[in-house]
């Protein structure tokens, strides 16, 4: 059985790495985090909040999405 430490850290270790996957597109969103709250539902959790970004960066992200398509 996975701890609420084990599934934090873990959400904490998947952030990092949407992180760095978008910093290396030149994708920057600021407010990126786990989503505390989340940690007390019973399932599903926790969650990685993608956050606010500006709309150039919004811009930039779809362009990035679109090249992947």
């Amino acid at each position: 059985m996975t701890t609420t430490v084990e599934r934090l850290r873990d959400a904490e270790s998947a952030a990092e790495e949407v992180r760095a996957a978008l910093a290396e597109v030149g994708v920057v969103l600021p407010s990126l985090r786990v989503d505390l709250a989340s940690c007390t539902a019973e399932a599903n959790r926790p969650l990685v909040d993608l956050g606010c970004c500006n709309l150039a960066m919004a811009r930039k992200l779809a362009s990035v999405l679109r090249g992947c398509a």
